[in-house]
């Protein structure tokens, strides 16, 4: 099995890359954070032996054009080692900080990939660019702007889903989905495959890379100090609406108003202590290296051979190379 894990920070962004792939990944994620999630992969390109995934860029403030530059970019410095992941967010995050857009993000999300295939198209073919759709329109295309073919292809687009609209709507246009996250094997496989079923029913290479939250650590002292901080990014993700259905799985779905209420009061240190022990190792793959190896494998299993390794905060290099050690 192969294993993407977060990459943070930025100077030190192309050090701490190589030093993750010599722990056995076989590629690192950045996300929107503090930082633009394109500029720590800029750096990171320059470790061979390793793929780079933007997990994700958050797709709907930026227009088509400027991601499809930027994911040709990192195509052509990583050697064909970039996948575009995109996203949605939130309607709050797009239109209170982004100043954009949230209408019909299912519709949206599908157009946007469609042109993005349009433009890479036009690069690799020379075929003129004129793609018109209801929230896109790109039918310009100079030689001054097209950067040509890319000997490595188009890189491939994978799209962050959880609703079933969503998640069947990537899973007939773009190459791959990352399962989010917040998630159980309950949810993987009766809510999420059946919809990844039927929008990829008769294509080929769709990929399925499931995210899982990791608390992970070598001694006991370790492993709960990082069940308090994953307890806390577990009730911060389900204080959002978005994320009821996947409580709602298990019978938890009043848990979610009760953190959002807690949230709205700015008490989040008390949000953690809602968190049972069920729901932890229920989402988050939790314990020893070994432990955390054996909750993949079972959640993933006849799914997916990659996986991404969501944590509340950095493993060490040691913990990470021992997760690896027994997936593999």
């Amino acid at each position: 099995m192969k294993v993407f894990t977060a990459l943070y920070g930025l100077n030190d962004a192309a050090e701490r890359a190589r030093e993750l792939r010599d722990a056995g990944a076989s590629g690192v994620a950045t996300f929107e954070g503090p930082h633009d999630v394109f500029a720590p992969l800029t750096l990171a390109a320059t470790v061979p032996d390793l793929n780079l995934m933007t997990n994700v860029a958050i797709a709907f403030p930026r227009n088509p054009i400027h991601l499809a530059h930027q994911a040709n970019d990192h195509q052509l410095l990583s050697s064909g080692r970039f996948i575009l992941g995109l996203g949605t967010q939130i309607r709050t995050q797009i239109e209170k900080r982004f100043g954009a857009q949230f209408d019909k993000p299912v519709a949206r999300m599908t157009e946007l990939i469609a042109a993005l295939r349009a433009i890479f198209a036009a690069w690799n073919t020379g075929d003129r660019l004129d793609f018109r759709g209801d929230y896109y329109r790109h039918t310009l295309m100079t030689p001054t702007f097209n950067p040509g073919p890319n000997p490595y292809g188009p890189p491939p687009i994978y799209v962050g889903a959880l609703g079933p609209r969503l998640t069947r709507a990537v899973a007939e246009h773009a190459d791959g989905l990352l399962v989010m996250p917040f998630g159980s094997k309950r949810f993987l496989h009766e809510h999420t495959m059946p919809m990844v079923r039927l929008g990829a029913a008769g294509r080929d290479g769709f990929t399925v890379l499931p995210e899982i939250i990791v608390s992970a650590g070598e001694t006991d002292a370790e492993r709960e100090q990082a069940d308090a901080r994953t307890r806390a990014l577990l009730a911060f993700y389900g204080s959002t609406p978005a994320y009821r259905p996947v409580l709602a799985a298990h019978g938890w779905q009043d848990l979610q108003p009760e953190l959002n209420a807690l949230s709205k009061q700015g008490r989040w240190d008390d949000m953690g202590g809602l968190i049972t022990d069920e729901i932890l190792h229920t989402i988050a793959a939790c314990g020893t290296p070994a432990d955390v190896a054996r909750h993949i494998r079972d959640r993933v299993d006849g799914i997916a051979d990659t996986v991404c390794l969501y944590q509340a905060a950095p493993l060490s290099l040691e913990t990470l190379a021992a997760i690896v050690d027994e997936l593999r």
